[in-house]
């Protein structure tokens, strides 16, 4: 069995890595302590991959539990996608996303040390390219900005302790650094399930749209783009799934290779709601509101280096990946 440890396994982008981990032929190891998840998500993850999974609940930050799993499995890798991910949150409990975020990471790197496993693939983000210098689009060769959040800052130095762990030799890694996922598995039995207040948009925008939030939040509208409102690169979360799988496959060499994994297209907030509309024809009550501390005004991926080293691409467009969004929030509410 090709083993595989996927820490935040449950959650929204680790249940879809998982499918394709299964059909690319590896067992994978879901390590994940419901903070983002729910019982309910990881059912029907089950449910989708028609078989039992293998799960241990708990914590990155538990060095015991960790290292039981790597001596109870002969892990070929790790995907490390556990972290809190909120921006704002991060902004307001910088001392939760320092602590779980990068002691995390540092008991995964120590557990593949001791065990001799080689290879990560890092769940990274462009949070750690700041606010481009010009324009919006940035490559793995933009020098990396100063964060606007402590969540960014913790992708910051999470992807320095993987250098210097692999800058040791015993450590091979990729880091992936993701642009915005949206979407869900086409099913529509498995996609993004926020615990509370949705922190995307997507989830917001479907939420709303479903009569479960009355009204959607359009933080600024007098940033310097085309409409007055946030710039981002919106994928798929299928198309970055499949990145996973690419990049575990990968010649790994001691210096980690970097990949941003975006369509390389801009869309911003009042297009992203317009393309909702269009694309389910469900009309939405939003409102303009303040800007949200942390937010950058315009970030979009050049992702031509995944496409040459990885073979990979996005094959979704932003409007399919809000009518698979859609279809997850009516199956999830009707069954």
């Amino acid at each position: 069995m090709k083993y595989i440890l996927v820490t935040g396994g449950a959650g929204y982008i680790g249940s879809h890595t998982v499918i394709e981990l299964i059909d690319a032929g590896y067992e994978p190891v879901i390590l994940d302590d419901f903070s983002n998840a729910t019982p309910e998500s990881f059912a029907r993850l089950e449910k989708l991959c028609n078989r039992s999974l293998i799960l241990s609940r708990g914590a990155c930050t538990d060095a015991a539990h960790v290292r039981k799993l790597f001596k109870t499995y002969p892990f070929e890798g790790v995907i490390h996608f556990a972290a809190f991910k909120a921006v704002g949150e991060s902004v307001d409990h910088p001392e939760k996303y320092y602590h779980n975020n990068l002691v995390g990471l540092l008991t995964i790197l120590n557990a593949l040390e001791e065990y001799k496993v080689r290879k990560l693939v890092f769940s990274s983000s462009c949070t750690v390219y700041g606010i481009p210098k010009e324009g919006g689009s940035v490559f793995e060769e933009t020098p990396l900005g100063i964060p606007n959040s402590p969540y960014g800052w913790t992708k910051f130095m999470g992807e320095q302790m993987i250098r210097d762990f692999v800058a040791k030799g015993n450590i091979d890694a990729v880091l992936l650094r993701y642009f915005n996922p949206i979407g869900a598995h086409p099913s529509g039995m498995i996609g993004e399930l926020p615990i509370g207040v949705p922190n995307n948009i997507v989830p917001f925008i479907t939420q709303t749209a479903s009569g479960i939030r009355k009204q959607l939040i359009v933080f600024g509208e007098d940033y310097n783009t085309e409409d007055g409102t946030c710039i981002r690169d919106y994928i798929h979360v299928c198309d970055l799934a499949k990145a996973h799988i690419a990049a575990l496959k990968s010649p790994m060499n001691q210096n980690p290779e970097i990949y941003n994994l975006g369509t390389g297209k801009g869309t911003s907030v009042l297009e992203l709601i317009a393309a909702f509309e269009a694309a389910t024809g469900k009309p939405l009550n939003w409102r303009f509101g303040p800007r949200r501390v942390g937010d950058v005004p315009e970030i979009f991926a050049n992702a031509d280096k995944a496409k040459k080293d990885l073979n990979w691409s996005a094959k979704y467009t932003v409007n399919e990946a809000l009518v698979d969004a859609w279809r997850w929030e009516q199956n999830r509410l009707n069954t």
